[in-house]
Protein backbone atom coordinates (compact mmCIF):
# COMPACT_ATOMS: atom_id res chain seq x y z
CA UNK A 1 0.00 0.00 0.00
CA UNK A 2 1.43 3.79 -0.38
CA UNK A 3 2.20 6.08 2.27
CA UNK A 4 -0.96 7.23 3.91
CA UNK A 5 0.36 10.92 2.91
CA UNK A 6 1.15 10.89 -0.36
CA UNK A 7 -1.31 10.44 -3.55
CA UNK A 8 -0.25 8.37 -5.59
CA UNK A 9 -0.95 8.72 -9.45
CA UNK A 10 -1.17 6.03 -12.13
CA UNK A 11 -0.91 7.17 -15.74
CA UNK A 12 -0.04 5.93 -18.69
CA UNK A 13 3.61 7.05 -18.80
CA UNK A 14 5.91 9.97 -16.40
CA UNK A 15 7.49 11.42 -19.25
CA UNK A 16 9.08 15.32 -18.84
CA UNK A 17 9.59 17.35 -21.55
CA UNK A 18 11.03 20.52 -22.41
CA UNK A 19 8.48 22.97 -20.69
CA UNK A 20 7.58 25.00 -24.24
CA UNK A 21 7.36 22.11 -26.21
CA UNK A 22 3.90 21.98 -27.86
CA UNK A 23 2.43 18.57 -26.83
CA UNK A 24 -0.72 16.97 -26.91
CA UNK A 25 0.47 14.32 -24.57
CA UNK A 26 -2.02 14.89 -21.08
CA UNK A 27 -0.09 12.68 -19.16
CA UNK A 28 3.13 15.00 -19.82
CA UNK A 29 0.79 18.14 -19.48
CA UNK A 30 -0.18 16.97 -16.27
CA UNK A 31 3.66 17.07 -14.65
CA UNK A 32 4.26 20.36 -16.30
CA UNK A 33 0.89 21.75 -15.05
CA UNK A 34 1.80 20.43 -11.40
CA UNK A 35 5.35 22.40 -11.88
CA UNK A 36 5.52 25.17 -13.79
CA UNK A 37 3.43 28.26 -14.07
CA UNK A 38 2.20 30.55 -17.12
CA UNK A 39 0.96 33.70 -16.89
CA UNK A 40 -2.78 32.33 -17.37
CA UNK A 41 -4.43 29.06 -16.26
CA UNK A 42 -7.20 26.99 -18.03
CA UNK A 43 -9.99 26.08 -15.72
CA UNK A 44 -12.78 23.35 -15.20
CA UNK A 45 -15.22 25.38 -17.27
CA UNK A 46 -12.60 26.16 -20.27
CA UNK A 47 -11.91 29.82 -19.87
CA UNK A 48 -8.66 31.26 -18.43
CA UNK A 49 -7.62 32.69 -15.48
CA UNK A 50 -5.56 34.67 -13.65
CA UNK A 51 -2.49 32.70 -12.70
CA UNK A 52 1.45 34.32 -12.60
CA UNK A 53 -0.52 37.74 -13.82
CA UNK A 54 -3.36 38.66 -11.77
CA UNK A 55 -4.51 40.98 -14.93
CA UNK A 56 -4.32 42.29 -18.30
CA UNK A 57 -5.76 43.94 -20.63
CA UNK A 58 -5.85 43.75 -24.59
CA UNK A 59 -5.88 46.45 -27.25
CA UNK A 60 -8.10 47.30 -29.60
CA UNK A 61 -6.36 46.47 -33.00
CA UNK A 62 -5.65 42.98 -30.85
CA UNK A 63 -1.82 43.15 -31.24
CA UNK A 64 -0.69 45.09 -27.75
CA UNK A 65 -0.97 42.86 -24.41
CA UNK A 66 -0.39 43.98 -21.17
CA UNK A 67 0.56 41.62 -18.26
CA UNK A 68 0.78 42.70 -14.69
CA UNK A 69 2.41 40.02 -12.38
CA UNK A 70 1.58 39.20 -9.18
CA UNK A 71 3.38 40.66 -6.01
CA UNK A 72 6.18 38.49 -4.75
CA UNK A 73 6.48 34.95 -7.25
CA UNK A 74 9.16 33.27 -6.63
CA UNK A 75 10.53 30.28 -8.13
CA UNK A 76 10.85 26.92 -5.83
CA UNK A 77 14.22 27.53 -5.21
CA UNK A 78 13.61 30.86 -3.70
CA UNK A 79 14.42 33.26 -6.53
CA UNK A 80 12.16 35.64 -7.77
CA UNK A 81 10.16 35.73 -10.93
CA UNK A 82 9.25 38.83 -12.50
CA UNK A 83 8.56 40.81 -15.56
CA UNK A 84 12.38 40.53 -16.85
CA UNK A 85 11.96 36.64 -16.17
CA UNK A 86 8.77 36.27 -17.96
CA UNK A 87 10.15 38.24 -20.60
CA UNK A 88 13.00 35.90 -21.08
CA UNK A 89 10.49 32.70 -20.79
CA UNK A 90 7.93 34.02 -23.31
CA UNK A 91 11.13 34.90 -25.95
CA UNK A 92 11.98 31.79 -25.47
CA UNK A 93 9.18 30.77 -27.75
CA UNK A 94 10.02 32.83 -30.20
CA UNK A 95 13.72 30.51 -31.18
CA UNK A 96 13.19 27.84 -34.07
CA UNK A 97 14.13 24.87 -31.76
CA UNK A 98 11.35 25.46 -29.37
CA UNK A 99 7.65 23.86 -29.78
CA UNK A 100 8.28 21.08 -32.07
CA UNK A 101 6.03 18.34 -32.77
CA UNK A 102 6.60 15.32 -34.76
CA UNK A 103 9.07 17.11 -36.68
CA UNK A 104 7.54 20.57 -37.32
CA UNK A 105 9.51 23.18 -35.45
CA UNK A 106 8.78 26.18 -33.77
CA UNK A 107 4.97 26.08 -33.71
CA UNK A 108 4.75 29.22 -30.87
CA UNK A 109 6.94 30.86 -33.40
CA UNK A 110 4.03 30.92 -36.18
CA UNK A 111 2.47 33.14 -33.83
CA UNK A 112 5.83 35.21 -31.44
CA UNK A 113 7.76 35.69 -34.34
CA UNK A 114 8.07 39.10 -34.85
CA UNK A 115 6.82 40.03 -31.61
CA UNK A 116 7.98 42.98 -29.40
CA UNK A 117 7.92 41.35 -25.74
CA UNK A 118 9.26 44.36 -22.98
CA UNK A 119 9.32 44.22 -19.45
CA UNK A 120 7.94 47.80 -18.52
CA UNK A 121 8.51 47.18 -15.06
CA UNK A 122 9.75 44.90 -12.31
CA UNK A 123 5.95 43.81 -12.57
CA UNK A 124 4.35 44.64 -15.72
CA UNK A 125 5.05 43.04 -19.11
CA UNK A 126 4.07 44.02 -22.56
CA UNK A 127 3.70 41.99 -25.62
CA UNK A 128 3.12 43.48 -28.56
CA UNK A 129 2.69 41.20 -31.99
CA UNK A 130 3.87 41.83 -35.96
CA UNK A 131 0.13 40.71 -36.57
CA UNK A 132 -3.43 40.73 -34.86
CA UNK A 133 -3.84 37.79 -32.34
CA UNK A 134 -6.77 37.56 -30.30
CA UNK A 135 -6.47 34.34 -29.06
CA UNK A 136 -2.78 34.29 -28.24
CA UNK A 137 -3.78 33.56 -24.48
CA UNK A 138 -4.01 29.99 -26.50
CA UNK A 139 -0.20 30.08 -27.21
CA UNK A 140 0.95 31.93 -23.91
CA UNK A 141 -0.62 29.43 -21.33
CA UNK A 142 2.41 27.15 -22.61
CA UNK A 143 4.58 30.18 -21.68
CA UNK A 144 5.78 28.27 -18.62
CA UNK A 145 7.94 30.93 -16.61
CA UNK A 146 11.73 29.12 -16.54
CA UNK A 147 14.91 30.02 -14.78
CA UNK A 148 16.73 31.45 -17.85
CA UNK A 149 19.93 30.43 -16.15
CA UNK A 150 18.56 26.88 -15.85
CA UNK A 151 16.73 25.37 -18.76
CA UNK A 152 18.49 25.19 -21.52
CA UNK A 153 21.71 23.72 -19.21
CA UNK A 154 22.04 20.13 -19.47
CA UNK A 155 20.41 18.13 -17.08
CA UNK A 156 17.29 20.24 -16.07
CA UNK A 157 14.80 17.67 -16.74
CA UNK A 158 16.46 15.76 -14.41
CA UNK A 159 15.92 18.21 -11.71
CA UNK A 160 13.67 20.72 -12.89
CA UNK A 161 12.68 24.16 -11.00
CA UNK A 162 9.26 25.75 -11.84
CA UNK A 163 6.77 27.62 -9.91
CA UNK A 164 3.89 25.61 -9.68
CA UNK A 165 1.84 24.23 -7.17
CA UNK A 166 3.98 21.28 -6.49
CA UNK A 167 8.03 21.23 -6.50
CA UNK A 168 10.20 17.78 -8.06
CA UNK A 169 11.47 16.16 -5.41
CA UNK A 170 13.23 12.86 -7.22
CA UNK A 171 12.51 10.32 -10.23
CA UNK A 172 11.49 7.73 -7.73
CA UNK A 173 13.30 4.05 -9.03
CA UNK A 174 13.44 5.74 -12.67
CA UNK A 175 9.72 4.79 -13.91
CA UNK A 176 8.47 7.70 -11.30
CA UNK A 177 8.42 10.95 -10.17
CA UNK A 178 8.06 12.21 -6.62
CA UNK A 179 6.87 15.63 -5.99
CA UNK A 180 5.63 18.11 -2.34
CA UNK A 181 3.65 20.62 -2.02
CA UNK A 182 5.05 24.29 -2.98
CA UNK A 183 4.36 26.06 0.40
CA UNK A 184 4.63 29.67 -1.73
CA UNK A 185 2.45 28.88 -4.45
CA UNK A 186 0.88 32.06 -5.50
CA UNK A 187 -2.53 30.09 -5.40
CA UNK A 188 -2.00 28.94 -1.94
CA UNK A 189 -1.41 25.79 -0.68
CA UNK A 190 -2.71 22.57 -2.32
CA UNK A 191 -4.89 19.79 -0.65
CA UNK A 192 -2.50 16.99 -0.67
CA UNK A 193 1.03 17.53 0.35
CA UNK A 194 3.27 15.00 -1.84
CA UNK A 195 2.54 13.37 -4.99
CA UNK A 196 3.87 9.70 -6.50
CA UNK A 197 3.26 9.81 -10.85
CA UNK A 198 3.36 6.17 -11.84
CA UNK A 199 4.02 4.82 -15.66
CA UNK A 200 1.60 1.96 -16.23
CA UNK A 201 0.99 1.68 -19.92
CA UNK A 202 -1.80 -1.13 -19.74
CA UNK A 203 -5.11 0.19 -18.89
CA UNK A 204 -6.20 -2.99 -17.30
CA UNK A 205 -3.14 -2.73 -14.96
CA UNK A 206 -3.89 0.90 -14.15
CA UNK A 207 -7.27 -0.04 -12.82
CA UNK A 208 -6.69 -2.69 -10.69
CA UNK A 209 -4.07 -0.11 -9.18
CA UNK A 210 -6.72 1.68 -8.50
CA UNK A 211 -8.79 -0.59 -6.78
CA UNK A 212 -6.66 -2.18 -5.07
CA UNK A 213 -5.27 0.55 -3.47
CA UNK A 214 -2.02 0.92 -5.05
CA UNK A 215 -3.11 4.07 -6.80
CA UNK A 216 -5.01 7.20 -5.83
CA UNK A 217 -5.97 7.77 -8.88
CA UNK A 218 -5.75 6.70 -12.78
CA UNK A 219 -5.93 8.14 -15.91
CA UNK A 220 -7.89 7.29 -19.19
CA UNK A 221 -9.45 4.47 -17.69
CA UNK A 222 -12.17 2.85 -19.05
CA UNK A 223 -15.76 5.31 -19.46
CA UNK A 224 -18.26 1.94 -18.42
CA UNK A 225 -16.51 -0.15 -16.15
CA UNK A 226 -18.13 0.14 -12.56
CA UNK A 227 -15.69 0.78 -9.42
CA UNK A 228 -17.57 0.52 -6.72
CA UNK A 229 -19.08 2.97 -4.40
CA UNK A 230 -15.81 3.87 -2.31
CA UNK A 231 -14.39 5.26 -6.29
CA UNK A 232 -15.70 8.22 -7.67
CA UNK A 233 -15.70 7.59 -11.42
CA UNK A 234 -15.54 10.74 -13.84
CA UNK A 235 -15.86 10.72 -17.22
CA UNK A 236 -14.84 13.00 -19.97
CA UNK A 237 -14.03 12.79 -23.85
CA UNK A 238 -10.25 13.70 -24.64
CA UNK A 239 -10.73 16.17 -27.25
CA UNK A 240 -8.18 14.69 -29.58
CA UNK A 241 -10.21 14.29 -32.85
CA UNK A 242 -9.11 11.27 -34.69
CA UNK A 243 -10.28 11.53 -38.25
CA UNK A 244 -9.22 11.28 -41.42
CA UNK A 245 -7.65 13.66 -43.52
CA UNK A 246 -8.81 14.40 -47.01
CA UNK A 247 -6.27 15.57 -49.81
CA UNK A 248 -7.84 18.04 -51.61
CA UNK A 249 -5.30 19.00 -53.55
CA UNK A 250 -5.50 16.49 -55.97
CA UNK A 251 -7.75 13.50 -56.67
CA UNK A 252 -11.12 12.79 -56.29
CA UNK A 253 -11.32 14.86 -53.15
CA UNK A 254 -10.70 18.32 -54.68
CA UNK A 255 -14.54 17.89 -55.04
CA UNK A 256 -16.32 19.33 -52.11
CA UNK A 257 -19.42 17.05 -52.55
CA UNK A 258 -17.35 14.37 -52.33
CA UNK A 259 -15.82 15.78 -49.00
CA UNK A 260 -19.51 16.28 -48.11
CA UNK A 261 -20.66 12.61 -49.29
CA UNK A 262 -17.90 10.27 -47.02
CA UNK A 263 -18.84 12.50 -43.95
CA UNK A 264 -22.78 11.79 -44.76
CA UNK A 265 -22.07 8.15 -45.27
CA UNK A 266 -20.63 7.67 -41.91
CA UNK A 267 -22.47 5.82 -38.82
CA UNK A 268 -20.43 7.49 -36.25
CA UNK A 269 -22.51 5.68 -33.67
CA UNK A 270 -22.41 2.27 -35.26
CA UNK A 271 -18.84 3.02 -35.74
CA UNK A 272 -17.78 3.60 -32.16
CA UNK A 273 -19.30 0.79 -30.78
CA UNK A 274 -17.76 -1.48 -32.92
CA UNK A 275 -13.74 -0.34 -32.83
CA UNK A 276 -14.12 1.08 -29.36
CA UNK A 277 -16.47 -1.04 -27.32
CA UNK A 278 -18.98 2.55 -27.50
CA UNK A 279 -16.08 4.29 -25.32
CA UNK A 280 -16.36 7.38 -28.00
CA UNK A 281 -18.34 9.96 -28.67
CA UNK A 282 -19.36 11.27 -32.21
CA UNK A 283 -17.62 14.39 -33.65
CA UNK A 284 -19.61 16.16 -35.86
CA UNK A 285 -17.38 19.18 -36.46
CA UNK A 286 -13.42 19.94 -37.15
CA UNK A 287 -13.23 20.58 -33.28
CA UNK A 288 -15.09 18.92 -30.17
CA UNK A 289 -17.56 19.64 -28.39
CA UNK A 290 -14.75 20.76 -25.29
CA UNK A 291 -13.54 23.94 -28.08
CA UNK A 292 -14.80 26.78 -28.41
CA UNK A 293 -17.07 28.05 -31.00
CA UNK A 294 -18.67 24.36 -31.25
CA UNK A 295 -22.36 23.63 -31.92
CA UNK A 296 -24.80 21.40 -30.36
CA UNK A 297 -25.76 19.87 -33.83
CA UNK A 298 -28.07 17.43 -34.43
CA UNK A 299 -26.81 14.01 -34.56
CA UNK A 300 -29.09 12.85 -37.07
CA UNK A 301 -27.54 15.46 -39.46
CA UNK A 302 -24.49 13.73 -39.61
CA UNK A 303 -25.59 10.47 -41.04
CA UNK A 304 -27.49 10.30 -44.93
CA UNK A 305 -27.02 7.98 -46.85
CA UNK A 306 -29.64 9.34 -49.75
CA UNK A 307 -27.64 12.52 -49.42
CA UNK A 308 -24.31 10.83 -49.82
CA UNK A 309 -25.55 9.17 -52.76
CA UNK A 310 -27.09 12.07 -54.37
CA UNK A 311 -23.79 13.93 -53.82
CA UNK A 312 -21.39 11.38 -55.62
CA UNK A 313 -24.23 11.09 -58.41
CA UNK A 314 -23.55 14.89 -58.40
CA UNK A 315 -19.99 14.58 -58.54
CA UNK A 316 -20.29 12.08 -61.84
CA UNK A 317 -19.45 8.85 -59.97
CA UNK A 318 -23.01 7.48 -59.02
CA UNK A 319 -21.81 3.90 -59.33
CA UNK A 320 -18.52 4.66 -56.89
CA UNK A 321 -14.91 4.82 -57.16
CA UNK A 322 -11.75 3.33 -55.09
CA UNK A 323 -9.64 5.31 -52.92
CA UNK A 324 -6.41 5.09 -51.54
CA UNK A 325 -6.31 5.46 -48.05
CA UNK A 326 -2.68 5.65 -45.59
CA UNK A 327 -2.95 3.97 -42.18
CA UNK A 328 -0.56 3.54 -39.13
CA UNK A 329 -1.03 1.14 -37.16
CA UNK A 330 -0.72 2.80 -33.52
CA UNK A 331 -2.13 6.49 -32.67
CA UNK A 332 -4.38 5.49 -32.61
CA UNK A 333 -3.76 1.96 -31.53
CA UNK A 334 -7.02 1.29 -33.12
CA UNK A 335 -5.80 2.03 -36.53
CA UNK A 336 -6.28 -0.73 -38.92
CA UNK A 337 -10.05 -1.93 -37.10
CA UNK A 338 -10.66 1.39 -37.84
CA UNK A 339 -9.76 1.91 -40.86
CA UNK A 340 -11.36 -1.51 -42.09
CA UNK A 341 -15.19 -0.63 -40.52
CA UNK A 342 -14.66 2.66 -42.16
CA UNK A 343 -14.27 0.84 -45.28
CA UNK A 344 -17.28 -1.40 -44.90
CA UNK A 345 -19.51 1.68 -43.88
CA UNK A 346 -18.33 3.28 -47.49
CA UNK A 347 -18.84 0.33 -49.62
CA UNK A 348 -22.68 0.92 -48.70
CA UNK A 349 -22.45 3.97 -50.68
CA UNK A 350 -20.05 2.51 -53.60
CA UNK A 351 -16.79 3.70 -52.47
CA UNK A 352 -13.97 0.96 -52.12
CA UNK A 353 -10.89 1.83 -49.87
CA UNK A 354 -7.79 0.34 -50.76
CA UNK A 355 -5.20 0.46 -47.73
CA UNK A 356 -1.27 1.22 -47.11
CA UNK A 357 0.07 0.51 -43.82
CA UNK A 358 2.75 2.35 -42.57
CA UNK A 359 3.94 0.97 -39.92
CA UNK A 360 6.85 3.80 -38.76
CA UNK A 361 4.71 6.52 -36.64
CA UNK A 362 7.29 8.71 -37.04
CA UNK A 363 7.78 8.38 -41.20
CA UNK A 364 4.25 8.41 -41.37
CA UNK A 365 3.88 12.03 -39.66
CA UNK A 366 6.72 13.32 -41.95
CA UNK A 367 4.90 11.81 -44.94
CA UNK A 368 1.83 13.51 -43.88
CA UNK A 369 3.52 17.09 -42.84
CA UNK A 370 5.48 16.51 -46.28
CA UNK A 371 2.18 16.03 -48.13
CA UNK A 372 3.24 13.06 -49.60
CA UNK A 373 -0.20 11.43 -49.10
CA UNK A 374 -2.90 9.29 -51.35
CA UNK A 375 -6.33 10.02 -51.15
CA UNK A 376 -6.74 10.58 -47.76
CA UNK A 377 -4.52 9.08 -44.19
CA UNK A 378 -5.61 8.48 -40.83
CA UNK A 379 -4.47 11.41 -38.54
CA UNK A 380 -5.87 13.49 -35.37
CA UNK A 381 -6.10 17.04 -34.45
CA UNK A 382 -4.94 17.79 -30.82
CA UNK A 383 -5.24 21.77 -30.00
CA UNK A 384 -7.57 22.54 -27.53
CA UNK A 385 -7.49 26.15 -29.88
CA UNK A 386 -10.20 26.54 -32.55
CA UNK A 387 -8.03 29.31 -33.73
CA UNK A 388 -4.84 27.36 -33.79
CA UNK A 389 -6.96 24.34 -35.73
CA UNK A 390 -7.99 26.75 -38.32
CA UNK A 391 -4.66 28.82 -38.49
CA UNK A 392 -1.95 25.85 -38.36
CA UNK A 393 -4.30 23.34 -40.68
CA UNK A 394 -7.50 25.01 -42.56
CA UNK A 395 -6.31 27.94 -43.50
CA UNK A 396 -4.91 27.74 -47.40
CA UNK A 397 -2.98 30.53 -46.84
CA UNK A 398 -0.14 29.21 -44.25
CA UNK A 399 0.79 26.08 -45.48
CA UNK A 400 0.97 24.50 -42.65
CA UNK A 401 2.49 21.22 -41.63
CA UNK A 402 -0.76 19.07 -41.44
CA UNK A 403 -2.74 21.26 -44.13
CA UNK A 404 -3.68 18.89 -47.40
CA UNK A 405 -4.49 21.46 -49.72
CA UNK A 406 -7.90 22.62 -48.25
CA UNK A 407 -9.26 26.25 -49.46
CA UNK A 408 -12.00 27.64 -48.02
CA UNK A 409 -12.05 31.88 -48.66
CA UNK A 410 -15.25 32.54 -46.22
CA UNK A 411 -13.66 30.00 -43.59
CA UNK A 412 -10.61 32.67 -43.96
CA UNK A 413 -11.76 35.86 -43.86
CA UNK A 414 -13.86 34.80 -40.74
CA UNK A 415 -10.80 34.04 -39.09
CA UNK A 416 -9.04 37.31 -39.87
CA UNK A 417 -12.14 39.25 -38.61
CA UNK A 418 -11.99 37.08 -35.50
CA UNK A 419 -7.98 37.67 -35.01
CA UNK A 420 -8.76 41.53 -34.81
CA UNK A 421 -11.55 40.93 -32.35
CA UNK A 422 -10.76 41.42 -28.93
CA UNK A 423 -14.28 40.61 -27.48
CA UNK A 424 -13.74 36.51 -26.37
CA UNK A 425 -17.81 36.52 -26.93
CA UNK A 426 -17.82 37.91 -30.63
CA UNK A 427 -14.72 35.68 -31.42
CA UNK A 428 -17.14 32.79 -30.23
CA UNK A 429 -19.81 33.56 -32.08
CA UNK A 430 -17.33 33.75 -35.72
CA UNK A 431 -16.07 30.45 -34.49
CA UNK A 432 -19.34 29.05 -34.44
CA UNK A 433 -20.11 30.19 -37.99
CA UNK A 434 -16.82 28.73 -39.15
CA UNK A 435 -17.85 25.29 -37.66
CA UNK A 436 -21.38 25.39 -38.89
CA UNK A 437 -19.34 26.52 -42.53
CA UNK A 438 -16.77 23.46 -42.21
CA UNK A 439 -19.72 21.12 -41.83
CA UNK A 440 -21.14 22.03 -44.88
CA UNK A 441 -17.53 22.09 -46.89
CA UNK A 442 -15.83 19.37 -44.34
CA UNK A 443 -11.83 19.59 -45.13
CA UNK A 444 -11.65 16.08 -43.25
CA UNK A 445 -13.71 13.20 -42.88
CA UNK A 446 -13.86 13.37 -38.97
CA UNK A 447 -15.31 10.29 -36.77
CA UNK A 448 -15.21 10.54 -32.99
CA UNK A 449 -13.26 11.61 -30.43
CA UNK A 450 -11.98 9.01 -27.25
CA UNK A 451 -14.19 8.46 -24.45
CA UNK A 452 -12.29 8.06 -20.80
CA UNK A 453 -12.59 8.24 -17.27
CA UNK A 454 -10.63 9.68 -14.64
CA UNK A 455 -11.07 7.57 -11.22
CA UNK A 456 -10.19 8.64 -7.96
CA UNK A 457 -10.28 6.97 -4.36
CA UNK A 458 -13.20 7.92 -1.98
CA UNK A 459 -16.31 10.06 -2.84
CA UNK A 460 -15.70 12.83 -4.33
CA UNK A 461 -18.67 13.80 -6.86
CA UNK A 462 -18.17 17.68 -6.94
CA UNK A 463 -15.15 17.11 -8.78
CA UNK A 464 -14.62 17.34 -12.37
CA UNK A 465 -11.90 17.19 -15.05
CA UNK A 466 -11.01 19.89 -17.26
CA UNK A 467 -11.93 20.09 -20.73
CA UNK A 468 -8.61 19.80 -22.11
CA UNK A 469 -8.00 16.25 -20.52
CA UNK A 470 -5.57 17.39 -18.19
CA UNK A 471 -5.47 16.23 -14.65
CA UNK A 472 -4.76 19.69 -12.89
CA UNK A 473 -3.51 18.51 -9.50
CA UNK A 474 -3.56 21.87 -7.53
CA UNK A 475 -7.49 21.16 -7.85
CA UNK A 476 -7.92 17.91 -6.30
CA UNK A 477 -9.64 17.55 -3.10
CA UNK A 478 -7.85 16.08 -0.04
CA UNK A 479 -7.16 12.75 -0.28
CA UNK A 480 -4.03 12.12 1.28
Amino acid sequence: MTRPERVTIAQRSVTLPDPQDCTDNADSLALLEALFDALVRRGVDGRYHPALAEHWTLSDDARRWQFTLRPGLTFHDGRAIDAEVMRASIARMQRPDVGATLGAPAVWGQYLGGARITALDSRRLEIETAEPCADLLDVLVSGYALPPDRIDQAGFLDAPVGSGAYRFVDWGDGRSMIMERNPDWWGGPVANPELAWIGVPDRTQREESVLDGHATIGTKLSPHREYGPDLTRVPHIDPTGILFLLNAAKGPFTDRRLRRAVNLAVDREALIDRVLGGAGRPLHGFVSPAHVGAVDLDPADGYDLDTARRLLAEAGVPDGLTMDVDCPTRLPDEALALTDALGEQLQRIGITLRRHVIEDRTAYAEAVRDKRIHDMCLFDSSPISTFRVLYEKIDSRQNGAWWQGYSNPEVEARLDTARMEPDPMKRQTLHQANFRALRRDPPWLTLYNHLVATVIRGRHDAWRMRPDGVLDVALLPVLA
